[in-house]
């Protein structure tokens, strides 16, 4: 009985004892539950990445959309710009238009309120000396009242 019996004997003992605790089947079993955990995680990996791509197209519509909303507002936002704008010069000019033909008004009143007391004062001057030239032709009593008269009549229908 040497060395090499007795290690194949303790071979025989460890095999049959890892038989006997039926090591190869729990073993199976191990790879086996290992296996299926690795494949539902690969599952759920698959699942989640399409999940992502999902989460991703849904992302890229909505800045899409929020890049067009923003264009619509700044777009909206011109346009409101330009009526407004377009409203203040309308009444800018509306307004210049409303000065100038006050100033106008007030410039041709002028000039009527000056011809008007440049007549007055020609009639006034002419009947002064109308008064002075007839006073001096006809110094005499109940024509001098006639002349009066005649002169405020004139007066009155020059002014």
């Amino acid at each position: 009985m040497d060395n090499t019996f007795w290690a194949f004997i303790a071979l025989v003992i460890f095999l049959g004892l890892i038989w006997y605790l039926k090591v190869p089947s729990k073993m199976g079993k191990s790879l086996d539950s290992r296996a299926e955990r690795i494949r539902t995680e690969i599952e759920e990996a698959r699942e989640l990445k399409e999940e992502a791509k999902q989460q991703l197209a849904e992302y890229q519509r909505r800045r899409r959309e929020a890049e067009q909303e923003a264009k619509d507002i700044v777009a909206a936002a011109k346009r409101e710009a330009e009526l407004m704008l377009d409203e203040a010069r309308r009444k800018n000019e509306d307004y210049v238009a409303r000065r100038t033909a006050m100033a106008e008004s007030k410039i041709g009143q002028a000039e009527q309120d000056a011809v008007a007391e440049v007549r007055a004062s020609a009639v006034n001057l002419a009947v002064a000396a109308s008064a002075r030239i007839i006073a001096e032709r006809n110094s005499g009593g109940a024509s001098g009242q006639f002349i009066d008269q005649s002169i405020g009549e004139v007066r009155k229908r020059l002014n």
